[in-house]
């Protein structure tokens, strides 16, 4: 093992060992799944930021740059303007509505505005879609693993479900609001120093012209791309929804989400300018993906390499955390609390929380194996939670009109449109509009003549 190694796995501990340190206050399935309702602004901010900040934005992002340059900032943006609405207006009033009923997942809303069908139908389509989110940033895992120890990517999957398992089974969202504390803290850190050092190294922005002029354009068609699956999907996204569940109350809402936007939308120059940066210093890396992982170990001094490291790999941990979260949290509350076992305890509850989440690692590293790369991995679950959930959500919370079945037919046709707009159009969708948004608003359509 080497030393670099030896240093993330002790890193690793550190959040396992923590995790089992908060689990000791996690007794009922409140406190796992809601942190009985008492993040106030700070913790909420970096529990979001750290699930916001993960493979796609970091690695993935910096891959984006090393291919369309400045246009990357897009994909981690996006997320930001989303976090900006979600903040100032469908947060507040959800996260109102759930202290009141009690609620702990978005399928509880999803029932209590229309109906079980509706509930099932969005629990199923999330329980897929969550599995390859998670295979993307088990895949980020295993391709920083490579790059330091030339580890196999199965190895390197196994290792982060491992690590992320276990500090998230022992204390759910309120063990993993505390770590991401110490996270957030590394990843920004390491980040805000790694652009000023990897630019040093190469020679300042001067030595990035080439790289600017010669990359490949995103265009409007592609900004638009990531607008359309992002915005909707940072506003309804249901971990978030269900992070927010969390909360002490409104005002904890309403600024704890603004800061993690503000953060967001500062944070989305810094992959891209590395993503460039690597361009610039080694123009054919095999996979674009490599970008982030050799710029952190090939570009930085010795001193910060274990630093930049440790960043990138709070990154993808705390999504990993996030995702599980949100997979726990539905199997428990939406499948085994709902319909296989009606009368299960609270204790029961919380012990069905920390199954799912160990199952649903073991199946996000089967997949991580098995999918091409992360961004591939990413699209699909925004993609396929923007369409299916964005006008259900907020049709039903903003107007009393549209019925269950309206629902269902809005979910069924939204992503029966995407799909035919993608295959009809080879993915690049009709005129400006993309495939994802063609059938989001193709299900706003359906809601509105309710």
């Amino acid at each position: 093992m080497n030393f670099q190694l030896a240093v993330l796995m002790i890193y690793s501990a550190l959040f396992i060992g923590f995790g089992l340190f908060i689990s000791r206050r996690v007794r009922t399935a409140d406190d796992f799944l809601v942190a009985s309702r008492s993040l106030g602004p700070g913790l909420l901010a970096t529990t979001f930021l750290a699930a916001n900040i993960g493979a796609g934005s970091t690695v993935g992002a910096a891959g984006l740059g090393y291919a369309f340059g400045l246009g990357a900032w897009w994909w981690v943006g996006s997320a930001g303007i989303g976090s900006l609405v979600l903040a100032n207006t469908v947060g507040p009033k959800i996260w109102a509505l759930a202290a009141k009923h009690r609620w702990r997942t978005v399928g509880d809303y999803l029932e209590h505005r229309y109906n079980r069908t509706v509930r099932v139908l969005i629990a199923s389509l999330l329980w897929v879609g969550t599995l390859m989110i998670l295979a993307g940033q088990l895949i980020a895992i295993s391709q920083i693993l490579e790059v330091i120890a030339g580890l196999p990517k199965w190895k390197g999957c196994i290792i982060g479900g491992v690590v992320v398992t276990s500090y998230f089974a022992a204390g759910g969202l309120l063990a993993s609001a505390w770590v991401n504390l110490i996270q957030l803290g590394v990843m920004f850190t390491g980040f805000l120093l790694a652009v000023p050092l990897a630019l040093r190294a190469i020679g300042g922005w001067s030595a990035l012209e080439p790289s600017l002029s010669g990359s490949a354009e995103l265009g409007v068609p592609g900004i638009l791309s990531y607008v359309a699956i992002l915005v909707p999907s940072f506003i309804i996204s249901p971990g978030l929804i269900q992070k927010l569940y969390g909360a002490r109350d409104e005002r904890a809402v309403r600024a704890g989400v603004n800061w993690n936007a503000a953060g967001l939308l500062v944070f989305a120059f810094a992959p891209p300018i590395l993503g460039i940066i690597a361009h610039a210093h080694y123009p054919n890396l095999p996979n674009r993906e490599l970008a982030l992982p050799t710029v952190m170990t090939k570009l930085m001094p010795g001193w910060f390499g274990l630093l930049a490291l440790a960043a990138v790999f709070s990154a993808e941990i705390s999504t990993c955390d996030a995702i599980l979260f949100m997979l726990s949290s539905s199997l428990s509350i939406d499948l085994y609390k709902k319909f296989l076992r009606p009368a299960a305890t609270e204790r029961d509850v919380l012990l069905a929380g920390r199954l799912a989440a160990m199952l649903g690692a073991f199946l996000g590293v089967l997949l991580a194996v098995e999918l091409p790369s992360i961004i591939s991995a990413l699209q699909i679950f925004y993609t396929l939670m923007a369409v299916a959930l964005f006008a259900p959500l907020l049709a039903g919370l903003y107007s009393p009109k549209p019925a269950a079945g309206r629902a269902v037919a809005a979910i069924v046709t939204s992503i029966a449109i995407t799909a035919a707009a993608h295959f009809l159009t080879g993915g690049t969708g009709i005129w400006i509009f993309p495939p994802s948004l063609i059938g989001i608003l193709a299900g706003f359509m359906i809601m509105i003549t309710a």
